[in-house]
């Protein structure tokens, strides 16, 4: 039997450990891009000294995928993600190897994945330049050890805060867009004070959206690249939380499913025939215009279905911040949505586990 969702328990005073943990987890995701670029400085000027422009970037690990999203519009040489151990034969003493050597993290948000040590290893006995970000006690941090390579200490492991923080290294030498670890910390903080659980339903945004999912299928869209990547990471945390489906597609995949949602039946009676699950379109809205058609064409099949429409978009004051501001903002919100959900689903009650590393 499926889970019950119970609105009181998002505004109950006292939260159980579990969902203690985890909200609290997610509130200080910006204190861990802070504590993890406090050298970031003095690894700039390290790599302006050890790395040459490289003629390729190949980037391996968790967020992998991310960085390759935010560098691809602006990077000035090829690159690429690459998500096997081994690696590409072409990459030699020209090229630039980023490795985010960081763990799953506590919320279960990046996929497991093995070390990066044998990609370290691999480039170094190629000669290829290496910008690793890991801890400083891992193997692949000491495998990493001559010149042409720099080594970036995090101390959170968690995945996306040292995603940012090689961004921003990346940005200082010329081979990325401008990042601002501070700024991006900034706006994880504006999201985490507006999803508070000291804010009630009417004032909060994450645990309204909770309730809309509550007995929902959720389908998340986004019209950029960052905002469908946002839309990928939330759905599975969705997924996490409620042990339902939740798909993350682009237009044309979301079509059909809308097209053929029934139009809802007004005088179903919920205790007769049962409460059935109906899909709801998640807009992730960073402020791009991205695919506008796309868009357009999903809501008005909405409409016409009787599929309701909610988006996650950014806070006021944020429409000029830069794109990996805004993907950390809609990641969060919907993180934190996700959060409220499993709360009032009863899944982060005391003993119940917050999807740890795996």
């Amino acid at each position: 039997m499926n889970a019950v969702f119970e609105d009181s328990r998002l505004e109950t005073p006292e939260l159980p450990g579990p969902a203690e943990a985890a909200l609290r987890y997610l509130a200080s995701t910006g204190a861990r891009i802070r504590s993890d670029a406090a050298e970031l400085a003095a690894s700039a000027r390290l790599a302006a000294d050890e790395l040459e422009r490289p003629r390729g970037v190949l980037v391996v690990g968790p967020e992998a995928r991310l960085v390759r999203s935010v560098l691809e519009p602006v990077c000035p040489v090829p690159m690429v993600a690459w998500p096997f151990d081994r690696l590409p034969a072409w990459v030699g003493p020209l090229d630039l190897v980023v490795a985010l050597d960081t763990d799953t993290d506590m919320l279960g948000a990046a996929p497991a994945h093995q070390s990066c040590l044998e990609s370290v290893r691999e480039a170094e006995r190629r000669g290829a330049g290496i910008l690793l970000a890991g801890r400083e006690d891992s193997a692949a941090w000491r495998a990493a050890g001559r010149r042409s390579t720099v080594r970036v200490p995090v101390l959170s492991a968690d995945p996306m805060a040292a995603a940012v923080v090689v961004l921003a290294l990346l940005g200082r030498i010329g081979i990325g867009p401008d990042v601002d670890p501070e700024q991006v910390a900034r706006a994880a903080d504006l999201v985490s004070e507006t999803a508070s659980p000291h804010h009630d339903l009417a004032t909060n945004p994450a645990k309204e959206m909770a309730c809309a999912l509550a007995d929902a299928d959720p389908l998340l869209w986004g019209g950029s690249v960052l905002a469908a990547r946002s839309a990928r990471r939330c759905a599975e945390a969705l997924r996490r939380a409620s042990g339902r489906a939740a798909l993350s597609a682009d237009a044309d995949a979301l079509m059909p499913v809308i097209l053929g949602t029934p139009v809802r039946d007004p005088f179903a009676d919920p205790d007769i025939d049962g409460l059935a699950t109906r899909p709801v379109l998640v807009v992730m809205d960073d402020g791009e215009a991205g695919d506008a058609a796309g868009r357009a064409r999903l809501e008005a099949a909405c409409r016409e279905h009787d599929v309701a429409v909610r988006s996650i978009g950014l806070p006021l004051g944020m429409e000029q911040a830069g794109p990996v501001d805004r993907y950390v903002t809609l990641l969060l919100e919907g993180r934190f949505s996700a959060a409220y959900l499993a709360l009032g689903l009863g899944r982060l009650g005391e003993g119940a586990s917050t999807g740890g590393s795996r």
